[in-house]
């Protein structure tokens, strides 16, 4: 190979290397020991990017599904349209997770994507996703595995739902949320939550009403601070022992 065609291929690694390293999808791309033409083409795959302002919808239930979308940044909810007229939040989702896996099965989305703040987004058409996954064997396990994380993320809300007091309901959620913070370089004890009271009662079950007296409570009891959306967690082991809790 030609040496031109060597430095050629040495800086576009470089390029792209550094971009995915200042992006919140490095989890996506960063694991694999990928060659550089293979680099090249997941990023030109990935490179569909577009911004939702706040409250702008990324899909709709019942939006044929051709795609799945990486937050580059912002926050995310998923909702579905129960059949008295209320919206059920399924999800929430922040920078670095993947949206839109709801469509794999139906070929159709089944739930709302809605931006809870500006965001930034990734589309990754899924039929090319899936042709680049058979011939980059590393991608491919990769990507079975975030979609066995969201299956089990999915277990363990329907097992908070189903088997977890209001206490221990909000204790999982924001000690959740902290994993997440963490696991992307931000503060475990201090952060801003982008939904409001009535959808992380929609979301864990409970009435608003039950979900502002949690918090009064958490915060008289010194486990947290709150000063109306903003969180800092004073007490991780008071959170974790509330969960162990049983009456």
């Amino acid at each position: 190979m030609p040496l031109q065609n060597v430095q050629l291929k040495v800086n576009t690694l470089a390029l792209v290397k550094t971009a995915c390293s200042n992006c919140n999808l490095r989890e996506l791309c960063l694991p694999f020991w990928l060659e550089p033409d293979e680099l090249e083409r997941l990023d030109s795959l990935v490179s569909n990017r577009s911004r939702l302002k706040r409250g702008e919808y990324l899909y709709r239930a019942g939006d044929p599904f051709d795609a799945i979308y990486a937050i580059r940044s912002g926050f995310f909810k998923t909702d579905v349209l129960i059949e008295d007229g209320r919206e059920q939040v399924t999800g929430f989702q922040m920078g670095g997770e993947l949206l839109g896996l709801d469509g794999i099965c139906t070929e159709q989305h089944t739930c709302n994507a809605i931006a809870l703040e500006d965001s930034d987004i990734c589309a990754i058409p899924f039929l090319q996703m899936e042709t680049l996954s058979r011939e980059i064997h590393s991608l491919q396990h990769h990507f079975h595995k975030v979609m066995s994380r969201e299956i089990v993320r999915d277990h363990g809300v329907m097992m908070l739902l189903g088997t977890m007091r209001a206490e221990e309901r909000l204790a999982a959620f924001l000690l959740n949320l902290s994993q997440r913070f963490t696991a992307r370089g931000y503060s475990h004890a201090e952060f801003f939550l982008r939904m409001t009271r009535e959808e992380i009662g929609s979301y864990l079950g409970l009435k608003l009403e039950t979900v502002s007296r949690t918090f009064s409570r958490f915060q008289e009891e010194g486990h947290i601070a709150v000063q109306q959306k903003h969180i800092r967690i004073l007490d991780v082991n008071g959170l974790k022992a509330l969960m162990k809790q049983r009456s």
